[in-house]
């Protein structure tokens, strides 16, 4: 007896020939395929080597530099400026030899001298405020930028270094080979910025009312550029977007701060009993071992007291962090401290919020609540996070990130109310902020050339994580249907998301959004959780603690999951092509036991050797000249004299039990007005009002990229047909998604 995958096939031939007729070759059928779509990427992605495999591994001769950092700074909180030593041991792991040194001087970006306020185009303001008017075009503009005192060997003696805006080359007495080290000393300072008058990632907030500062405090010493395989020296100009790219070390800072601050920064604070009362001490035991709830550990009571006094006594913190790629720090009298204990594995770490009076009763509430879920949620998509700690710091219209510490925005009104829009917006980026210390604190990436491969795959796994801490969060990103507006937008004003982050127009949406939407749609939709988060989990190990490219990333995806993704990546990653799948045709065929004239000659162009001999079934469209009112009727074996006997003749009683017993047929030609290739997901309605869906994959386009036909046999009438119902695919146009078709309302409606 036959198979039942063979009775399928003798089946579906019986009905097929209609459908050929349909579809037979054309002159221009090569012109219709677009195989470019399919292509493998051996013309866009660079060469695999012995650096980095084919597979998205590291490969045997991968290396890494490394720069250890001694860090003492001291900060003047009355005239906001910053002072600062270090020692940096830079190690040399690449195989050749290194004729000078490359150190990033970021805060340069806000010297007087500074050429990136001359980049952007300058419009005159047909109208402004006058305090805009006043800092544009009458007050002098602040001078930031490191003021460098030295640069010194590790013997005291000067070494000679020359500043191109943000970047410093050091030279050295001698080359530098594999495996050696080298120390050299610098001494700076700079004015710290007021952030929200002068603008900047990091600097101080004012509080006028009690005359207090903020600091969030970052890019505040000369930090070693990048050395790698890829491009040499990663010393690209920081410019304002892209942001960093850093090379792994320890550090041992200390910072000098008046007495009455309360100060969090990277790393294992070693003199904690220095620094807190023997009350916080107590409390912040407490805070170690819960693991449901935040302990206070500086009241608000403590803080407002210290708010009052601008003491002339000085404290120095103390922090050790390795394998960090940078430090960040932020002080203030004005802070309340509280943190909790999260598990992860078989470690305990902190989860910590530092804010002032002002953030509350929103932040005691809600931060290290988000800190605490945030380390948890990430970790199971890629590894346990590997540091003792986590801080989110609040800072006014800030979001920036750095290892084990944030800043964050979000506060209450003056009289402590706040929307649902506040909440969620300072619960979305302390979420999205923590999440950074994996993306790319620890899967460390270069930020300088590509933004999405940190902020993408960060608001990804911000937007998993905002779910499971509430179903009904109002995520931004992460939603196919959420990046539908700037995916249909002008094409003259989008670049692909494969663009240097200096020149990106709408940073937001393609460095952050698009990205989002693409992982998002991957998972849910091409993939599915199983092999998506495997790969995705396998790509992160394999590159924590490393430096990973866009291929990397690309390939692993691939490698991990048998998945052939070139055309995804083609088409999300290096084009501005949209998405747009409609359904252009639904013809309804009814079986026949003779032909319609359009099938004679079908068959006789095919010379078909069993078109006069073997018994055939044949399909007639609704519609077409052959079509009879007594064919209008629901389709049955028995009824067809012909394929009655081959089913009596060729099947078992059992075997005849398991066939498939569909009664209509419709074949539906779908179209694809966008220039990506997606699945078609289609759902069917049925007259009694059931429904069933349907997924196709991309590759239904490799033939013909126009468009594409499927017969679907159902044993209910069809009276509805659904492209892509649940939005799941960033379709544009949904107006031509529906069959009967239906009216769209419009945004006006």
């Amino acid at each position: 007896m036959k198979s039942i995958g063979s009775i399928i096939k003798v089946i579906m031939l019986f009905f097929s020939v209609g459908i050929l007729a349909q579809e037979a070759p054309k002159a221009n059928a090569q012109s219709e395929r677009n195989p470019d779509k399919f292509k493998q990427m051996y013309d866009l992605l660079a060469t695999p080597n012995m650096y980095r495999t084919a597979s998205g591994a590291p490969g045997p001769e991968y290396y890494q530099q490394q720069a250890d950092y001694k860090i003492d700074v001291e900060l003047d909180d009355k005239k906001a400026k910053l002072f600062g030593t270090e020692t940096i041991t830079y190690t040399n792991n690449a195989k050749e030899s290194l004729d000078y040194l490359w150190v990033q001087l970021d805060q340069n970006q806000q010297s007087k001298k500074s050429l990136s306020p001359l980049v952007n185009a300058d419009k005159t303001d047909p109208a402004m405020s006058v305090t805009s008017f006043s800092r544009r075009y009458l007050e002098e503009h602040f001078d930031g930028g490191f003021n460098i005192d030295y640069v010194k060997d590790a013997l005291g003696k000067p070494m000679q270094y020359s500043i191109n805006q943000t970047m410093m080359r050091v030279e050295l007495p001698k080359v530098l080979k594999h495996g050696e080290k080298i120390v050299f000393s610098i001494k700076w300072w700079y004015n710290i910025n007021n952030y929200l008058v002068d603008g900047g990632r990091s600097g101080y907030e004012h509080f006028e009312k009690d005359g207090n500062n903020l600091y969030v405090l970052a890019q505040f010493y000369p930090r070693m550029a990048v050395y790698n395989d890829v491009e040499g020296w990663q010393n690209q100009q920081f410019w304002g977007s892209g942001e960093f790219a850093l090379p792994f070390g320890n550090f041992e800072v200390n910072i000098t701060v008046p007495a009455d601050h309360i100060l969090e920064a990277t790393g294992n604070l070693l003199n904690r009993a220095e620094v807190f009362t023997p009350a916080q001490l107590a409390r912040y035991a407490q805070a170690e071992k819960s693991f449901d709830k935040p302990v206070v550990v500086v009241t608000q009571a403590e803080a407002e007291a210290a708010e009052k006094g601008f003491s002339d006594k000085k404290k120095t913190w103390k922090f050790k962090a390795e394998n960090v790629r940078d430090f960040g720090i932020s002080t203030s009298r004005k802070f309340i401290y509280d943190a909790m204990a999260v598990k992860l594995g078989d470690k305990t770490t902190m989860a910590i919020s530092l804010y002032p009076k002002e953030g509350n009763p929103l932040w005691e509430e809600y931060s290290t609540r988000m800190v605490a879920h945030t380390l948890k949620s990430y970790s199971s998509y890629t590894f346990d996070y590997p540091y003792p700690k986590a801080i989110s710091i609040n800072a006014k219209d800030q979001g920036m990130e750095y290892p084990m510490i944030c800043w964050n925005f979000g506060r209450p009104d003056t009289d402590g109310k706040y929307t649902d829009g506040v909440k969620y917006g300072m619960l979305g980026v302390v979420c999205h902020e923590v999440g950074h210390n994996f993306f790319p604190m620890i899967i460390n990436s270069d930020e300088r050339q590509w933004t999405w491969m940190d902020e993408g795959l960060n608001s990804f796994l911000e937007y998993l994580t905002e779910m499971t801490f509430d179903p009904n969060f109002p995520a931004r990103r992460g939603p196919a249907k959420k990046i539908v507006p700037y995916m249909s937008g002008d094409q003259k004003g989008l670049e692909p998301i494969m663009s240097n982050s200096e020149s990106i127009r709408q940073f937001g949406n393609n460095a952050y959004g698009k990205p989002a939407t693409a992982l998002n749609i991957l998972r849910e939709t091409v993939m599915g959780h199983e092999l998506f988060d495997y790969a995705f989990k396998t790509y992160a190990n394999r590159w924590k603690f490393k430096h990973p490219t866009p291929e990397d990333f690309f390939r692993t995806m691939e490698d991990a999951s048998a998945f052939d993704l070139d055309w995804f990546w083609r088409g999300w990653f290096y084009t501005t092509d949209f998405n747009d799948i409609g359904i252009k045709e639904v013809k309804k065929y009814y079986v026949s036991n003779e032909p319609s004239k359009e099938v004679t000659e079908f068959l006789k162009k095919q010379r078909r050797r069993d078109s006069g001999s073997s018994p055939m079934v044949y399909m007639i469209a609704d519609g077409s000249p052959d079509y009879k009112p007594e064919l209008n009727k629901p389709f049955q074996v028995k009824d067809y004299q012909a394929l009655d006997e081959y089913v009596n003749q060729h099947f078992s009683a059992e075997e005849k039990a398991k066939l498939k017993e569909p009664k209509y047929f419709y074949q539906v030609t779908f179209d694809k007005p966008g220039g990506l290739v997606m699945p078609i997901i289609v759902e069917l309605t049925f007259e009694d009002g059931t429904t069933e869906t349907k997924t196709f994959p991309a590759q239904i386009w490799r033939m013909n990229d126009k468009e594409v036909n499927r017969t679907f046999a159902t044993d209910k009438a069809i009276v509805k047909i659904m492209v892509d119902p649940k939005e799941e695919t960033a379709d544009v146009d949904v107006s031509n998604n529906a069959w009967p078709k239906v009216e769209v309302k419009s945004k006006f409606e």
